[in-house]
């Protein structure tokens, strides 16, 4: 039931995730449409246009082209992205327009089991949308193997991070239009400087350190990483910071929801 415990949490939000990727595969084609297009024209358009102007990046020591240096950040955009607009926008649906939330709590699933069923499908989104990306970013000999494949459970850690922030702003959102504030003072501060078209090397110290305490830096510190093959110890570094930001925001998420949903 739905009362009680804060964290009545067992298997049976895997029937959560059942659901949603039932959903999901109905309408399949339009969702492999954007991970196969999206990685094409950020290429043509920064690979081939402003690569010609940058020329190449030292990046840990080496040498790399621009076109290595922005693929992985690619993949580490998507990965934010499919986790958190998944649990913002698509959940707040679910929940205020379609219902969904309501019927699933008149069943044994608990909320604790409800919320967290829909991180999780979160983060498997991320993770189908990375592995299609990658597998094109793959064609053009951007991706460094066998490292690369680290990327996919990656995506799927990435996307915990990420569901577990969105679904937190869907627990205080008063109406689904405000998620254009988080989106304009989080999300697109961390796309434009999160390292991910430019070396952070290249802002001042102060702007450096903001961007060191942002989610999506260390997404792409380690996304780069693996896909270039070049590991050190921001690796492990880039690791806790999301294992800690899941922590943190996992259980933030469930009370907020809790509060919403639960008077």
């Amino acid at each position: 039931m739905t009362g009680g415990r804060s964290w009545d949490i067992t298997g049976r939000f895997i029937r959560v995730w059942q659901r949603n990727f039932r959903a999901y595969s109905e309408s399949w084609k339009i969702g492999f449409i954007p991970p196969i297009l999206e990685p094409l024209f950020y290429l043509l358009a920064f690979g081939v246009g402003l690569a010609a102007l940058v020329g190449n990046i030292h990046y840990r020591g080496t040498d790399i082209s621009y076109m290595v240096f922005i693929a992985p950040a690619l993949l580490a955009i998507n990965i934010m992205n499919n986790a958190f607009y998944e649990n913002t926008y698509s959940s707040y649906v679910r929940m205020y327009y379609y219902k969904t939330f309501d019927a699933m709590m008149a069943t044994p699933l608990s909320l604790e089991e409800i919320i967290t069923g829909e991180i999780i499908w979160g983060a498997t989104k991320s993770l189908i949308a990375t592995a299609i990306m990658q597998a094109v970013i793959s064609l053009f000999g951007l991706i460094h193997y066998p490292e690369g494949l680290l990327i996919l459970p990656l995506a799927f850690v990435g996307g915990l991070a990420f569901g577990a922030l969105g679904m937190f702003f869907t627990g205080i959102v008063k109406s689904i239009d405000l998620f254009n504030l988080p989106i304009f003072l989080l999300v697109t501060p961390m796309f434009l400087f999160g390292g991910t078209f430019f070396p952070l090397e290249t802002l001042p110290h102060w702007a450096q350190q903001v961007a060191f305490a942002l989610p999506l830096t260390h997404l792409v510190n380690l996304t780069r990483a693996f896909s270039t093959g070049i590991l050190d110890g921001s690796v492990a570094t880039g690791l806790v910071y999301l294992a800690v930001f899941s922590l943190i925001f996992f259980p933030l998420a469930l009370r907020k929801m809790r509060r919403r949903l639960i008077r």
